[in-house]
């Protein structure tokens, strides 16, 4: 019987303070929200004005675009355009996310004010493998699609990484991790263009 009455105290226990710190982390997430969401925002924000250095303000595209990732998960993406100080649109941004090799990959990825060129890309959040996948953060990949055109890309297991055009060469070693941003970024960049074109968003020049 003392027994019986020990388990069921320490039980009570085990489950007051599983609550408590449960509640604990809901407090502490909900308090540091708004930080980290902004955090994010800054993150993005720098990184896409590296790709886009005459942008100054990002400006949230006012409709809906709804993106078909390549696992055939539908989900809205918030769309911006980026002008320049005196309002002049210089280009757009966007967040793009897909499976990798080892985890989600989410990008933010910049094309030319027409829409015709992709301006580049930089890595958001990854967790591919170190020394081989996680090289899509490297510059001599991320090269490859600065000014490479905003369609559909092909990746490509040998040629010239210096040439700019819709091929591009895979990561020795790491050619899923190489496919997978292939994959988002032709993925975002072709169903964007199209809405946005749909939408006469693309004919507002500023």
């Amino acid at each position: 019987m003392k027994i019986v009455k020990y388990f069921i105290t320490q039980s009570w226990l085990l489950i007051a303070a599983s609550f408590f710190f449960g509640l604990l982390i809901a407090v502490t997430n909900a308090g540091l929200s708004p930080r980290i969401i902004q955090n994010k925002i800054n993150k993005r924000n720098e990184l896409v004005m590296g790709l886009l250095t005459d942008a100054k303000n990002f400006v949230p595209v006012d409709s809906e675009i709804v993106i078909r990732s390549v696992d055939g998960k539908e989900s809205n993406v918030e769309v911006f355009k980026a002008v320049a100080e005196s309002g002049e649109r210089v280009g757009w941004s966007f967040n793009a996310a897909g499976p990798g090799f080892a985890d989600k990959i989410e990008l933010v990825v910049a094309v030319d004010a027409n829409f015709e060129k992709i301006a580049g890309f930089d890595v958001l959040s990854s967790n591919e493998t170190p020394g081989f996948g996680d090289q899509i953060k490297y510059d001599y990949f991320r090269n490859q699609f600065k000014g490479a055109p905003a369609e559909a890309l092909k990746l490509v297991s040998v040629g010239e990484p210096t040439e700019i055009d819709s091929q591009i060469v895979a990561i020795s070693g790491a050619t899923v991790s190489s496919e997978a941003v292939v994959e988002i970024v032709s993925n975002f960049v072709t169903q964007i263009k199209e809405q946005i074109q749909k939408k006469g968003i693309l004919g507002d020049v500023k």
